[in-house]
Formats: C-alpha cells, structure tokens, sequence
C-alpha cells in the first residue's frame, strides 16, 4: 500500500539564500527488493547505465552545499567528510538543519547514493563518486547570514579538495552579494565545476536566480518523465546550461525512508553526477572542458540555447564517450570578467548609486528567449514602466480633449500586459 503526503515550501527571505522548494511524498516501498531502484528511470533513460561501463566517478569528490546529509543506509558510505556553517548543527555537517531538514540527504542521494544492495535501494548517478556534507541552514535564525554561510561553504569545498560543487538553492533574485563574487572566482581558479539549479516555477520563482545567474554556473532546469520542460519543478531563464528530470524523482531522507519528490533541486545533482563522470573518465580536463562536454553531448530540444532547456537534454553516455573539440574558455561565461567590469562600476559610482545598484548583475540581453517575445525581466524592468508612462500621457491628453469639448474623460481601461508570461512557458503535457 502506498501511502503519501505532500508539502513544499516557499521562500522565507529575498536577501537570504533558500533551498529550492520541493514537493516530497513520503513512500512505504513494496516489499520487493529493486522497487525503488524500478523507480529511476532517468538512469537508463538519460545514459547513464551505459556511461557506467566506462566509469562510475570514482575517486571524484563532490561537495553537497546543503541542509547537510543525514545519516542513511544508502549514502552512509559515500559521505567522506563535512562541516557544519550553520552554528546550529553537528561539527561534521551530518545533522540536519533549516526549514527543509531532509533536503540534502535526498539531494545527495540522487548524486552519488550506494543503494543497499546490487539492485536495492536509491542508487546515483556517480555511485563511485564521494560526498563532503557542507550545511547549511536556510529559513531559519542564525547568528551569520545565509549569504556568508554560502560563501563559506564554497570556499571550504575548495581547500577539501572538491573539483564538483552541488548547490540546490536559490536567492530568488537575479543579483547575489558581493561576498560571492570572491568565493566563486576562489573555486573557478581552483578549477572546480558549481552547478546550480534553476529554481521551481511552482514555488514563485519564474526565472531564474543566483547562484543559477553567476556567469560560468552549470545552470539546470527540469523536465518531466517524459522529456518535456516542467510547468512547476523548474523556471527559465537565458543562463541555464543543461535540462535534466525534476519530476517523479525518488530519494532517501534521513534515517533511511524514501521518498518521491519533485523539483529542480533533483535535476541539480543528477546533473552533478554526471560531471563527475565526465571527471572521472576525462582527468586531463580542466573545468572548462568538462562543462563543454556536458553541454555540447545533450539532445537538443528546438533552437539552442534555449531558456528553457539551454543546450538540451543529458546525454550521459555521449559526455562520457563522445569526441568533443577543446576549448580555451568556459562556454558559460567568465565571473571575473562580469567582476572587473560591473564592480568596479559600482565602486566608482555615487553612493545612492552604489547603494542600489553594487550587487545588480547587468541587464539581461534579449539574446537566448523566444524570438520576438520580450523575457520577464525586460517586461518588468522596461516594458511595465514605459506602458505606465504612455498610459498616463495619453489620459492625460484624452481628459484635455474631453474637457475642452464638454465631454467627459474617457475612462481608463484596466492595465493588460502582454501575455507573454504565459506564452514563454511550454504548454503542460
């Protein structure tokens, strides 16, 4: 019999960065023993059983910036290290913490999980691949910023040797704080690979946020099991790199229950798993050269890059396999460059200017939407000031000519804006 409940949650605070929400549906597993394993079929669909014949990700360590994984049969081995930077967890980052408590361990699972047996258990897409537990505590009090505690979090992952950075959350915010800036050049320097989920349409985030905006982030967005982008388990946006499954997902929470879930925070480390793949079969590649074979192998789905799908679909086996040219550069853009330009902007700008605008990243270009549909941000940072503005000339001349000829006003209609909201979106399966 299975029995479910279901919950999400939103986010607490704009300034502070949150967990991706996620619906999650507690699950009492059949008694056979693969059930579980049945259920992942991203595994087979997306290539990854194949890619396995060539590596499992061995010897590649992944830091999981996170609510911090909790102890479970199935992660227990893979989990090699941790630290808590919450100041309301365990020393070693395997206590929960936040609003979301099991959001690491099921995120953890889905990277690099053991199961519990050859065809028992949640397995991940690195199952060779090992864990460092960085926690963090989202949606709750504590006596250093969500902010700092990431900045944190990722500069650690570096001095650990991480060479994967898993980040399953949001600022739901275009810009991030400053503090960032030098945390994510600290780990591009050091040649490690951040990827970063694109946020859920279904918990108010439409188009994407930091760390998912920072130039050079692996940026993944979900699909349902069909294929098809998600109307709820994802967002969009022009710097999303990859898609990847964030529906009917299924994980472990702390203590060993499993557990359905749905959200991009799911798409997140399976993508991450996948980078370690391609570390681990591919060692001569810097950082930049893994995330172009990761991108340039998915499937693509219409014109690419698209802000839905970016370049497209995974394609583990190709990632792993296929003969890709070298680049000098990463495909995804360069944070230092954004820094160097934008920053010092902001340096030498007037203080009301610098107080507004420091942590702003640039506008974003037209470049990558639909054609002809302007994006979200263009209609609220341009197209809803501009309609304001020409909606209360043209009354105003309206109501001069009524006046002048003893008519009265014209009345106002209700403000429409163009629906281009809803046609961005693809439409529900």
């Amino acid at each position: 019999m299975l029995l479910s409940r279901r919950f999400s949650r939103a986010a607490t605070s704009v300034l502070a960065a949150l967990l991706v929400s996620v619906g999650l549906f507690v699950q009492v597993v059949p008694a056979r023993a693969d059930a579980v394993r049945d259920l992942e079929y991203w595994l087979g669909d997306y290539g990854f059983t194949q890619a396995w014949n060539t590596t499992r990700g061995a010897n590649v360590l992944v830091s999981v910036i996170d609510s911090g994984i909790g102890y479970a049969p199935d992660i227990n081995a893979a989990v090699v290290g941790g630290k808590d930077f919450s100041g309301i967890g365990s020393p070693d980052g395997r206590t929960p913490v936040g609003a979301s408590p099991s959001h690491g361990t099921l995120v953890a699972s889905l990277l690099a999980g053991r199961g519990t047996g050859a065809n028992s258990g949640v397995i991940g897409t690195a199952p060779a691949a090992n864990l460092l537990s960085a926690s963090v505590g989202f949606g709750v009090s504590t006596a250093v910023s969500s902010d700092d505690q990431i900045a944190q979090a990722v500069r650690w992952s570096v001095d650990q040797g991480a060479k994967v950075i898993n980040m399953s959350l949001t600022r739901n915010s275009l810009e991030w704080p400053a503090s960032w800036d030098a945390a994510f050049l600290y780990a591009f320097e050091h040649d490690v690979v951040i990827v970063a989920a694109a946020g859920n349409r279904g918990a108010g985030t439409t188009e994407v946020g930091a760390p998912a905006t920072i130039p050079g982030v692996l940026t993944v967005a979900g699909v349902d099991a069909n294929g098809k982008a998600s109307y709820d388990a994802s967002s969009q946006g022009i710097t999303i790199a990859v898609a990847a499954p964030s529906e009917q997902l299924v994980g472990v929470a702390p203590g060993g229950a499993y557990m359905t879930w749905s959200g991009s925070s799911g798409a997140a480390p399976i993508v991450s798993g996948l980078v370690a793949l391609v570390r681990a079969s591919h060692p001569e590649l810097n950082a930049a050269n893994v995330i172009n074979r990761v991108i340039k192998t998915a499937t693509p789905v219409g014109s690419v890059p698209s802000p839905i799908y970016g370049y497209g679909l995974i394609n583990a086996q190709a990632a792993v396999t296929a003969d890709v040219p070298l680049v000098q550069a990463n495909p995804l853009g360069d944070l230092a460059a954004w820094v160097r330009l934008y920053r010092r902007q902001a340096a030498t700008a007037s203080p009301e200017e610098t107080s507004t605008s420091s942590a702003t990243p640039p506008p974003l270009p037209s470049e990558g939407g639909i054609p002809g549909v302007p994006t979200i941000y263009q209609l609220t940072q341009v197209g809803v000031p501009v309609l304001f503005f020409l909606l209360f000339g043209t009354l105003g001349v309206l109501g001069f000519i009524g006046v002048s000829r003893r008519l009265r006003p014209v009345a106002p209609r209700e403000l429409q804006l163009d629906e281009t909201d809803e046609q961005d979106l693809p439409p529900l399966p």
